[in-house]
């Protein structure tokens, strides 16, 4: 038993050092998409074999800020993080553009309303500051590639009677400080629909924020809205399954290259 458990360790040790030392792309060839939101962007579906199989022309940054092939979880907000939209979007993205190497960088945390997306708010859940660290790692990232997308999945901590009416003025604040800071005044910026289950009725609440999201494409540039129709739950009535959260990577994917084409 000691045998093989060493060679595993080494073998892990190894692919653990080349990911370290990966040589990245030229920065024009190195596409950056930043996953921005709560749990359903984060993603909470269960890990299965095709989610731990990387893309060879696709990385994260991971927790300790280094660059290693992505393969999910790619989020570390909470011990729930599993499978999200992100991988497939990535796969799909890095199909499409032979040459160029993907690379996401996980920002999304579970729970947080969008007033916990403001410079110097501290999401006491999580124990984080989720636009600080967002933008830490975002700028980051920027030292080695090109911020060519923006992924935004959240709204349910904010359906609430109370939330609800203040959340579009909020959302397009937030993407507005977010090119801003960033730098990216064209950057695409996507934005998915809430699950919306059949058995599970939307208070008015919910409805008025997901208003808030179809309207987003009328009211600010570059933006675009993905539906999550015909979509199922993981049980939980709140998060999708894992099939559900490949299909909507395929759906963010394809809503983004429409609007990319849009503004060619």
């Amino acid at each position: 038993m000691i045998r093989p458990l060493v060679f595993l360790c080494a073998l892990l040790f190894a692919n653990f050092a080349a990911a370290q030392d990966a040589k990245l792309p030229p920065k024009e060839k190195f596409h950056l998409f930043l996953l921005v939101g709560q749990s359903n962007m984060a993603g909470r579906g269960t890990v299965e074999e095709q989610d731990r199989t990387p893309h060879p022309r696709v990385l994260m940054l991971n927790k300790a800020d280094a660059w290693v092939p992505a393969i999910d979880p790619l989020h570390f907000d909470k011990p729930a993080a599993g499978v999200g939209l992100g991988k497939t979007f990535a796969t799909l993205y890095a199909e499409a553009h032979p040459g160029i190497t993907v690379g996401l960088i996980p920002c999304a945390v579970g729970g947080s309303p969008i007033d916990a997306w403001k410079p110097g708010e501290f999401y006491n859940p999580t124990n984080s500051h989720p636009w600080d660290d967002a933008l830490r790692r975002a700028q980051l990232a920027q030292k080695s590639g090109t911020i060519v997308g923006i992924l935004w999945h959240q709204g349910e901590s904010d359906s609430t009677a109370a939330l609800a009416p203040g959340y579009e003025v909020k959302l397009h604040d937030l993407i507005a400080r977010m090119r801003k800071e960033l730098e990216v005044p064209d950057a695409p910026f996507i934005v998915g629909q809430m699950g919306k289950f059949a058995e599970v009725p939307w208070s008015d609440a919910y409805v008025q924020v997901d208003k808030a999201h179809q309207d987003l494409p009328k009211k600010v540039k570059l933006t675009t809205y993905v539906s999550a129709e015909g979509l199922k739950h993981r049980g939980d009535k709140v998060h999708f399954d894992s099939p559900s959260y490949r299909e909507f990577g395929k759906r963010f994917f394809d809503a983004f290259q429409s609007l990319v084409k849009q503004t060619r």
